[in-house]
C-alpha cells in the first residue's frame, strides 16, 4: 500500500517554541529555501507519522495573529490564506505558549475560523506551572472544538500523542470545528454574503480577509474589481472590522480561560527571571555584563581552540614533510602537496574555533540572554538612526552577514531596516575569523595578565569591538542621507530564561563545521588549486630563460646548490603569472604594507574572505623548498621578509591586514543578497564603494600608526 503524503504547517507566536519543535519533528532530516519572491527563509523537513502517512514540515515564519505588518508575517499570512502556490498545508500545527495562553488563542482561534484542520501543540506547561497556573487541556480541547496536545520539545515528550492526532486529521477525522469561534458574518453582514456568491468556497472569516486583502492576493482582474465594488457600496471599513474582530475574540477568549485555566495570584510571587532581568537589564551593571560576556565568549575561542589547532597544524606539517621525502618530483606530487594538501590545512586548521564560536553564540541564544542585549541597546541604537531590533541582525552578522540581513526583514521601519542592512557587513563574521586568528598568532606576544587574560584574547575582542563602533558611526552619518520618514515603535518580547539544549549546541556546532568545510572548503580548494597553477607556471620565454639561467649556476656553483635551490624558487614564483598578476598590483597596496602575495589574497577573497589563508598556504608552499616542507603556514609567514631583509609580518602590516579585512566588502554573496533585499542595485553599490574606502584609509592610518 502507498504511504499517503501530506503537508502541515508549523505555526505561531515568535518565542513559542515552533523551533525546537521543528527541530523534534523532522530531527536532521531539513533543508533551507526561500519563499518565492521574498527573502525569508522557508525551513522544511521530512517526518513519518505512522507507516502508512508521511510529511512535509514546514516552518512557518512566526507572528502574533493573520493581520501582518513585516515581510516574514505576510509569508505566514499568504500560505494560510491559500495564496502561496508552493505551500499548500494540508493541516496546521499552531504551537502556543501555556504561559502566554491569552495571546496565543487569539491566533489559534483566527485559524480555526479559516476553517483549516487543525491540532494546537501546547508548549512550555513546565514554565506554566511555575507561574502557579493550571490548565485542564482536554476542557481547552473540547472548547476550542481542534485537538490539542501537551508537548515538550526539550525534553521530547508529547510527539507521540501529536503524530497520533495528525494521523487522525490526515486519514479524515476532525477536520474542524463545526460553528466558528466568533460570529464573524456579523462583522460585515452584506458584504461577507456578496463575497461568498464570488467564491462560494470561502468560510466566513476568509471572505472578510479577502475584502481586506484582496489586493495582496493573486486574482484575477475582473474578481479584484468585483470584490472592490463590494467594499464601497457596503461602505466596508477595514478598521472598524479588525477593531471589532480582535475585541469580539478577547472576550470569547476570556470566557474559555474562565472555563479552563485556574491562574495564580500575579503578585504572590516575583519569578526568578524579573530577578535575574533587575540586573542584567540594569542601566548600569546590564552593560557592564554585556562587555564581560563579549570578554569571555573571545578569550574562550582562543583558549579552548588552541590545543587542537595547534595539533591539525603540527599534523599537516608533517604530512607534507613526508609526502616531499616520500613522492618522486614532479608535476602532479607537486600539486598534491602544494595545492591539495597546503589548501586543506587552510581549511581544517579553523574548525575548532569555528565550532567554538558557533557553540557560544548558540548558548547566548537559548538562554534567552540574546534578546535582552536588543532591549538593552536599544537606546543607544536609536542615537545611530536604529533601534533594538537592529541588534539581532548585527550580532547575527557575527556568524555570517547573508542570513542576519535577512532577519532585518523583522525591523517594522523602513529607513531603520535600510541602515541595518547597511551596516551589518561591518560585524565580523566567522569567514574574518581565520585571517585575524592567522595573523594575531604572527604578530601578537603569547602574554597573559592577571594570569589568565590572554593578550590575543584581547586584541580578537577589540577587532570586534571596532566593527560594532564603526558600524555605529557609519549608521549616525547614513541616517542623514537616507530620506524616510516614518514613525518607529520598539516592541519586544523576552523570552523566559532556561537551561541551554547541549544536543541543540552540539548539533549547531558539528552543522557549522560541516558548512564551513563544504560549502567555504569547495572554494577554498577550488582556488587553492587555481593558484597552484597560475603559481607554477608563468610566461614560457620567461621560463626558459629562468630555468636556463639557474641551470648554469647549478653547474657552476655545485658547493651552493641548497642557496641556489630556495633562489630558484623565490625568483619562479615571482617569473608565474601569479607573480606578474600581484606585482600589477602592488604600487597600489604598497602604502598598507603590502606585498605581491598579500595583493593576491585580497584578490582571491572577494570569492570569500577565508580564502585569504588558503591563498597564503598555497603561495608559501609553491615558493619554498624542499626541507621547508615541513613547516607550518605560521612559520613560513613568520620568515617572510621584505626585500630590504626586514619582516614582513610586523605589528602595522599585521594591525594594517585585520583591519582591511574587517572592513571591506569582500562578499560577493553578500552584495547579492542586498540588491535582494532592496530590490536595486544601488545599495550594494554604495556598500561597495564606502566599505572599499573605509577598508583603505583606516589600514593606511593603521600602517602608520603602528609600524
Amino acid at each position: 500500500m502507498k504511504a499517503k503524503h501530506i503537508q502541515i504547517a508549523l505555526v505561531g507566536n515568535p518565542n513559542s517554541g515552533k523551533t525546537s519543535l521543528f527541530n523534534s519533528l523532522t530531527g536532521l532530516h531539513q533543508k533551507v529555501g526561500n519563499f518565492p519572491g521574498v527573502t525569508v527563509d522557508k525551513k522544511s523537513g521530512q517526518c513519518r507519522l505512522c507507516d502508512t502517512v508521511t510529511a512535509d514540515i514546514i516552518d512557518l515564519p512566526g507572528t502574533y495573529s493573520l493581520y501582518p505588518k513585516r515581510a516574514d508575517e505576510w509569508v505566514a499570512y499568504r500560505v494560510l490564506l491559500k495564496q502561496d502556490r508552493e505551500v499548500q498545508p494540508d493541516i496546521v500545527v499552531l504551537v502556543a505558549d501555556a504561559s502566554n495562553l491569552k495571546r496565543n488563542l487569539l491566533f489559534c482561534s483566527q485559524i480555526i475560523d479559516l476553517k483549516i484542520p487543525v491540532v494546537v501543540a501546547l508548549t512550555m506547561l513546565d514554565i506554566s506551572r511555575k507561574k502557579g497556573t493550571q490548565i485542564d487541556i482536554e476542557g481547552l480541547q473540547r472548547e476550542l472544538g481542534v485537538p490539542v496536545v501537551a508537548v515538550n520539545p526539550r525534553k521530547n515528550k508529547g510527539f507521540l500523542q501529536l503524530k497520533k492526532a495528525l494521523e487522525s486529521i490526515a486519514k479524515g477525522a476532525n477536520a474542524f470545528p463545526p460553528r466558528d469561534f466568533i460570529e464573524n458574518k456579523a462583522l460585515a453582514p452584506a458584504a461577507v454574503e456578496s463575497v461568498q456568491q464570488l467564491l462560494p468556497q470561502l468560510s466566513d472569516y476568509r471572505a472578510v480577509h479577502y475584502l481586506i486583502n484582496h489586493e495582496n492576493f493573486d486574482l484575477e482582474t475582473d474578481l479584484q474589481e468585483k470584490i472592490e465594488q463590494i467594499e464601497e457600496s457596503n461602505t466596508f471599513n477595514h478598521t472598524r472590522s479588525q477593531a471589532d474582530e480582535i475585541m469580539q475574540r478577547y472576550q470569547r477568549i476570556r470566557q474559555v480561560m474562565q472555563k479552563t485555566v485556574i491562574e495564580a495570584d500575579p503578585l504572590k510571587k516575583t519569578l526568578i527571571a524579573e530577578k535575574l532581568d533587575s540586573v542584567l537589564l540594569h542601566r548600569r551593571w546590564g552593560y557592564l555584563i554585556l562587555l564581560a560576556v563579549l570578554f569571555l565568549l573571545f578569550q574562550s575561542i582562543f583558549w579552548l581552540a588552541q590545543f587542537p589547532m595547534d595539533s591539525i597544524e603540527w599534523a599537516f606539517g608533517q604530512i607534507s614533510g613526508w609526502l616531499s621525502t616520500s613522492l618522486p618530483e614532479a608535476w602532479w606530487s607537486n600539486l598534491l602537496i602544494n595545492g591539495m594538501v597546503a589548501g586543506l590545512s587552510g581549511i581544517l586548521v579553523f574548525v575548532p574555533q569555528i565550532m567554538i564560536l558557533f557553540g557560544l553564540i548558540t548558548l547566548l541564544e537559548d538562554s534567552g540572554y540574546m534578546a535582552r542585549i536588543s532591549f538593552l541597546t536599544d537606546k543607544l541604537m536609536r542615537k545611530v538612526g536604529l533601534n533594538g531590533k537592529s541588534v539581532m541582525p548585527m550580532i547575527s552578522g557575527f556568524a555570517c552577514a547573508v542570513p542576519a540581513i535577512m532577519s532585518a526583514r523583522n525591523i517594522e521601519n523602513r529607513k531603520e531596516r535600510l541602515l541595518t542592512i547597511l551596516v551589518t557587513p561591518l560585524m565580523s563574521c566567522s569567514a574574518r575569523l581565520p585571517v585575524y586568528t592567522i595573523l594575531i598568532a604572527l604578530i601578537i606576544p603569547n602574554k597573559n595578565y592577571l594570569g589568565f587574560l590572554s593578550l590575543k584574547g584581547l586584541v580578537m575582542m577589540a577587532m570586534y569591538l571596532l566593527g560594532v563602533l564603526v558600524a555605529l558611526a557609519v549608521a549616525w552619518v547614513a541616517k542623514w542621507f537616507v530620506n524616510l520618514q516614518e514613525k518607529s515603535f520598539f516592541i519586544l518580547e523576552l523570552p523566559v530564561y532556561r537551561w541551554p539544549r547541549w544536543s541543540n549546541v552540539g548539533y549547531t556546532m558539528l552543522e557549522k563545521a560541516r558548512i564551513f568545510i563544504f560549502d567555504a572548503g569547495k572554494i577554498i580548494m577550488l582556488i587553492s588549486l587555481v593558484l597552484w597553477a597560475l603559481s607554477s607556471y608563468g610566461p614560457p620565454k620567461h621560463m626558459e630563460a629562468l630555468n636556463a639561467r639557474y641551470e648554469k649556476l647549478r653547474q657552476e656553483q655545485p658547493q651552493n646548490l641548497a642557496e641556489i635551490e630556495k633562489q630558484y624558487s623565490a625568483e619562479h614564483l615571482e617569473t608565474s603569472f601569479a607573480g606578474y598578476l600581484g606585482k600589477a598590483i602592488e604600487p597600489a597596496i604598497r602604502p598598507l604594507g603590502y606585498d605581491w602575495k598579500i595583493g593576491i589574497a585580497l584578490i582571491t577573497s572577494f570569492a570569500a574572505r577565508e580564502v585569504f589563508v588558503g591563498t597564503m598556504a598555497t603561495l608559501y608552499s609553491v615558493g619554498d623548498s624542499e626541507e621547508d616542507a615541513d613547516q607550518t603556514l605560521r612559520q613560513k609567514m613568520q620568515a617572510a621578509t621584505r626585500p630590504d631583509g626586514t619582516p614582513l609580518y610586523n605589528l602595522g602590516t599585521g594591525i594594517s591586514l585585520m583591519v582591511f579585512y574587517l572592513l571591506a566588502m569582500q562578499c560577493m554573496s553578500t552584495l547579492a543578497i542586498v540588491k535582494r533585499e532592496t530590490r536595486s542595485w544601488k545599495w550594494p553599490a554604495v556598500q561597495l564603494v564606502y566599505m572599499t574606502v573605509l577598508a583603505y584609509a583606516f589600514s593606511w592610518l593603521a600602517f602608520v600608526l603602528f609600524s
